[in-house]
């Protein structure tokens, strides 16, 4: 299946759901209160800080393109949010980030400590809310789901600052850390469609596709973006170790020099080395590699959606993987 040729907007793919999205921001405030008003201060900042929402509006547009109308649908999104969050808490504390969106993050504001048991919280609650819907497959696929995102950020961890990361690993890395909750955002969505086996793992396999696409090109960015834009520093990825497919493919089709500085780069911690990894990133063809393997991975999500009946939700899904490859941040 082609995909449209023009770059699409995120306010345009969503414009179908936009009802629904307000009423999961109800369901998301509803259900984030608590006694403790540590956890109170911490979640209000979060939700405040904004943020694409693109994992629940995922979901939503599965059921709205398979025609699920059931309320449990703004429950299942707010999961998935919360997972979501949960998982940027933790993930900022272990990289020690500071910028999050253009804002400070919540362990520069609250302490490592304040954040990772806030994260603790939103796990618990949503675990709360996925019980409370009372379907065993549900659980299961979020169960699943969320286990699967914890062993990928262990296997990140393992892997930070080693120079003979290959591909493969990258891979596995970013299935189990990212694209898996893009997954089950999709294959709920058909679930509770009551959707046939067959058009749930359409819906599975376009979710995986679309949220490795989004992967690679948020590494693309760390290299090639406008900071200001992403609402994060340039270079974190580097900074932190991360050995990310751009840098990989240096590493492996680069000149001595160049695969020396990276190779200097991943096993300090010195920034200085940032500006040369960068030309030399830009130099060897590492960006249009990793532009391209996410285009390739869009088009793979974009080929799933051929098992679903036409409409207005299929085609915001079509432009969804026309922006996960065209975006700026």
């Amino acid at each position: 299946m082609s995909l449209p040729l023009s770059s699409i907007s995120e306010p345009s793919f969503l414009a179908p759901i936009a009802g629904d999205l307000k009423q999961l921001d109800r369901v998301i405030w509803q259900h984030l209160d608590s006694e403790i008003e540590l956890i109170r201060t911490i979640v209000q900042y979060l939700i405040q800080a904004g943020g694409k929402r693109l994992r629940p509006a995922l979901l939503l547009l599965v059921c709205a393109a398979l025609g699920a109308h059931s309320k449990e649908r703004y429950a299942l999104a707010a999961v998935i949010e919360l997972i979501h969050t949960a998982t940027l808490l933790h993930d900022d504390v272990v990289d020690t980030s500071d910028l999050r969106r253009s804002k400070k993050t919540a362990n520069a504001l609250f302490g490592n400590a304040a954040s990772v048991l806030t994260g603790d919280f939103l796990y618990s609650r949503a675990f709360q809310m996925m019980v409370s819907i009372g379907r065993a497959r549900v659980m299961q696929i979020l169960a699943d789901a969320t286990n699967m995102i914890a062993e990928g950020e262990v296997l990140q961890l393992i892997n930070t600052r080693q120079i003979d990361m290959d591909e493969a690993r990258y891979m596995q890395v970013i299935h189990y850390k990212t694209a898996k909750l893009f997954e089950a955002a999709a294959q709920l969505g058909a679930v509770i469609s009551g959707a046939q086996t067959a058009l749930e793992n359409a819906a599975a396999e376009f979710g995986r596709h679309i949220g490795t696409a989004f992967q690679l090109m948020d590494d693309w960015l760390d290299y090639a973006g406008d900071a200001q834009l992403m609402g994060k520093n340039a270079g974190d990825d580097l900074h932190e170790g991360k050995v990310t497919l751009p840098l990989i493919y240096l590493l492996k089709n680069g000149s001595g020099v160049q695969r020396a500085q990276a190779r200097a780069a991943i096993a300090s911690n010195d920034p200085d080395h940032f500006e040369a990894v960068l030309e030399a990133v830009r130099g060897s063809g590492a960006l249009d590699f990793t532009r391209q393997y996410a285009q390739r991975e869009a088009q793979h999500a974009a080929g799933a959606l051929r098992a679903f009946p036409e409409s207005i939700y299929k085609q915001s899904l079509l432009e969804l993987c026309v922006y996960s490859t065209t975006r700026k941040f």
